[in-house]
């Protein structure tokens, strides 16, 4: 059985949900190959062994730089069919979710999205997703020979491997009609750490009063070196950028740790963060829903405990 993972770029660079994603196929099977489309760094290309690659299929086309989905799909099904895989596997994005949907179309495969673990195949194919935005799971057959799936964050625990990917040139045959629709403008999150990467996110609620008593919570993020997020209330008063708002509308994240600050914990922003490995709840209202759903649950006051917590974890360091 062959793998082949699909792994984003960013300015060049490997995205980190592409470990996780080839660490997902390792699941599998030892065969994997990594399509790579675009512009980017070879020597890191070949540093994907490290996380079980065997080899890279690297389309270095200009054209490809531009994250065109019908383009792209183009592409990982060419090289679907070059390598002669029997699945596809994609981290969840805004990007990589409507090529891997493409991709099975153009391959007749069965797809299974919000995959939250290496499938079982002890009877068939079965794999577990993560339905009605994380209340409930399903478990899928895909049944077709050809499968393709996409995983969401911390669906696979990543482990390092003594290898080096082998890289190979791919040289795509693209059509006009590749490219019918322009991306005339894109408008990017800033911030030292973005929330769909990030490991940790430290995330304030209308509990915090003002945009002006930000500055702890960034200081404790840069401690932990952490993502920052809010809820929708305070994106929607601005008193912090949209791109940070997380929840069901917003941003969905699911880092292996999530620090609530003055956030009631409202169903629409639960909805965006129940992946998360460890929640830890900080809140002044014993009652506030947040609690039912916290690992950890500090009631008090975050202007007190917030600088307790950061000269704490400081020390530690």
């Amino acid at each position: 059985m062959n793998v082949l993972v699909f792994a984003e770029l960013s300015e060049g660079k490997i995205k980190s949900s592409a470990a996780e994603a080839i660490a997902f196929a390792r699941g599998i099977t030892d065969k994997v190959s990594v399509a790579v489309l675009g512009n980017a760094d070879e020597a890191g290309l070949a540093a994907l062994g490290k996380y079980g690659a065997t080899k890279v299929i690297w389309a270095n086309d200009e054209r490809l730089n531009a994250g065109i989905i019908q383009a792209y799909a183009s592409v990982i099904s060419q090289i679907f069919t070059a390598t002669q895989a029997d699945i596809l596997v994609a981290a969840d994005s805004s990007l990589a979710t409507p090529v891997a949907a493409r991709v099975a179309v153009k391959q007749q495969a069965s797809m299974a999205t919000n995959v939250v673990q290496v499938p079982d195949l002890s009877a068939g194919f079965e794999v577990k997703r993560s339905i009605f935005t994380g209340k409930a799971f399903a478990r899928v057959a895909l049944t077709k020979p050809k499968k393709v799936i996409t995983i969401k964050k911390n669906a696979a625990e990543i482990k390092e491997y003594s290898l080096t990917a082998s890289v190979e040139a791919f040289k795509p045959e693209l059509s006009d009609s590749d490219f019918s629709i322009r991306i005339t403008s894109t408008e990017k999150a800033t911030g030292h750490i973005l929330l769909p990467e990030a490991d940790i996110v430290v995330s304030g609620g209308r509990g915090m009063k003002g945009p002006e008593h930000w500055g702890m919570l960034e200081e404790l993020a840069r401690v932990l070196n952490a993502a920052t997020g809010c809820s929708k209330p305070v994106s929607d008063m601005g008193w912090r950028p949209h791109h940070e708002h997380v929840g069901q509308t917003g941003v969905k994240v699911a880092p292996q740790l999530y620090i609530a600050v003055g956030i009631s914990g409202a169903i629409q922003h639960l909805a965006g963060v129940n992946s998360s490995k460890c929640i830890v709840v900080i809140n002044k209202d014993p009652d506030a829903p947040f609690f039912k759903a916290a690992d950890y649950g500090i009631v008090g006051d975050a202007f007190e405990i917030i600088p307790k917590l950061t000269e704490a974890i400081k020390a530690a360091q």
